[in-house]
């Protein structure tokens, strides 16, 4: 079979990017089939007993006392999809909910909920007819899990709620007939296991830590047009000061700036004469601060990974056949990635803002002219450009305020103590958003620097750079709208333009 094969085992991050973005089709493996086959009989063995277990003939959380009798337990688990779909606020995007729609999918693949084979093979057709939930992004506390939203999810596949296609959006029941699909009637434990889990904030996340790895790069290759364009000096980035330190992420990025600014004309044009000891920290300490960077996003990237595989239902069913509730639906661990992921993707984007400022600053940019304008004065230049870019600056440091250690008590205190992980999932999306913007703003400015360095060219991976930029913008000889150009731009960073420069270097394990 071609496409991603699930088995609730061996998803990765590149998988889920494939399938939430690229619409690669999903397969259910074999072995996982009959795994699902094998634990639903020895979950419906147990009903038959009329032993009491939680979610399955009893209440839920606060209500677990209360048992359910033989004839309601369909009832009960529809019951509860539908009362936990109170989501509000914007939905999540297609990637998004199609990353929620694989996670779950391959959660239950991997064979521990008890669920019946069918209902994860329709949550497969669902992604391989193109298809998507429309998803509330608010109303998770990431305990139980992402309730709100995967119940938003579950309504779609007893053919409730809504979904959607493109722009496109009806009921679900319209569009799985138009599919060539039919909901499903939840058996005993199936609602629970459809909602129960972390997999809404963690299909989020594992977007945008790949949207991170491409934005590291990107870094590198605006920050080192900048160096250039401002008659900046590469000694810093010389390996034996790295090494000395140690940091393996410094020592990384160090090797990605000198690969990038290689034989620029533009740095022998100024090896002579110039008084400068040395350069701003915005310049001369990129690596010193790349380099965390890249080794939060490993960390990150390693939770995150991790969690696309986990059991994180409650109660899990065991080969034995018994069921053992447990918190494993708790998003403490990818709700604190998500945070400590905001806090150094801030970082990134604040750098950059300043050697944007640097690039038009008049008093700083090394006899460019003011605001990068042709004509100063009549024309503005990039004057708005930085403006934009430090409010975006800013606003990342505000998102940037974990959210993971904030709790509020739910479900009449059953549940004391939650990891608001949904919330540290959607500041970090959003700040992933905002510093793509810094740089294409940066980037553009670099470039049109580069413009006034003329007959001088910089490196060949900076000149890649500013044929791929010029390929999408021309240069500003007089004022026009900014807007469409970083728009632009920030299109050519989203779909890894510039992070392919860096790959060809072939530096360290990364590429």
């Amino acid at each position: 079979m071609s496409g991603i094969i699930i088995d609730g085992h061996s998803l990765d991050v590149a998988g889920v990017v494939a399938v939430a973005r690229r619409h690669a089709q999903v397969h259910l493996h074999p072995d996982a089939r009959e795994r699902l086959r094998r634990v639903r009989e020895q979950l419906e063995a147990l009903v038959a007993t009329g032993a009491p277990v939680y979610g399955v003939n009893t209440g839920f959380g606060k209500l677990s006392d209360i048992a359910i009798p033989p004839d309601r337990l369909s009832e009960l688990q529809t019951s509860l999809v539908r009362s936990h779909a109170a989501g509000v606020g914007a939905p999540l995007s297609e990637a998004e909910a199609r990353a929620v729609t694989l996670l779950r999918a391959n959660v239950l693949a991997k064979g521990y909920s008890g669920i019946r084979g069918e209902v994860v093979e329709l949550l497969l057709g669902v992604l391989n007819a193109g298809l998507y939930p429309h998803i509330p992004e608010q109303g998770s506390v990431g305990a139980s899990g992402d309730l709100a939203p995967l119940a938003h999810l579950a309504l779609t596949l007893i053919g409730e709620g809504t979904l959607c296609r493109g722009r496109e959006s009806h009921p679900a029941h319209e569009m799985l007939s138009a599919a060539g699909l039919s909901p499903v009637s939840l058996g005993p434990k199936e609602g629970l296991a459809l909602i129960n889990g972390t997999q809404a904030h963690t299909g989020i996340a594992a977007l945008a830590v790949a949207d991170a790895r491409t934005l590291w790069a990107t870094a590198h290759v605006a920050g080192a047009a900048t160096l250039d364009a401002l008659l900046g000096t590469p000694v810093a980035f010389e390996d034996r000061i790295h090494r000395v330190r140690g940091q393996p992420g410094q020592v990384l990025s160090a090797a990605v700036f000198r690969g990038l600014t290689q034989d620029s004309a533009i740095r022998e044009s100024h090896l002579e004469n110039d008084p400068r000891v040395q350069d701003a920290y915005s310049l001369r300490c990129m690596p010193q601060v790349n380099g965390p960077v890249i080794e939060a996003i490993e960390f990150a990237e390693g939770v995150i990974a991790r969690e696309l595989n986990a059991a994180t239902d409650n109660p899990l069913v065991f080969d034995d056949g018994s069921m053992v509730s447990g918190g494993n639906f708790h998003g403490q661990s990818v709700g604190m990635a998500a945070d400590f992921l905001a806090i150094v993707m801030t970082n990134l984007g604040a750098m950059s803002e300043r050697r944007i400022d640097r690039l038009v600053n008049p008093d700083l940019n090394q006899g460019l002219p003011a605001f990068l304008a042709k004509d100063p004065g009549v024309n503005s230049g990039f004057m708005m450009a930085q403006v934009t870019a430090a409010a975006l600056a800013s606003e990342c440091k505000v998102l940037s305020h974990p959210a993971s250690v904030d709790s509020i008590p739910t479900d009449g205190g059953k549940e004391d103590f939650v990891p608001m992980a949904m919330g540290a999932a959607v500041k970090l999306r959003k700040i992933i958003q905002n510093v793509r913007h810094i740089l294409s703003i940066e980037l553009l400015c670099a470039v049109q620097a580069l413009e006034f360095r003329r007959p001088l060219t910089s490196s060949g991976p900076v000149e890649r750079a500013f044929a791929t930029l010029r390929g999408a913008v021309p240069m500003m000889d007089r004022d026009r709208v900014l807007a469409p150009d970083i728009a632009a731009v920030a299109e050519q960073v989203e779909r890894g333009a510039y992070e392919h420069i860096v790959a060809d270097l072939r530096v360290g394990p990364l590429y």
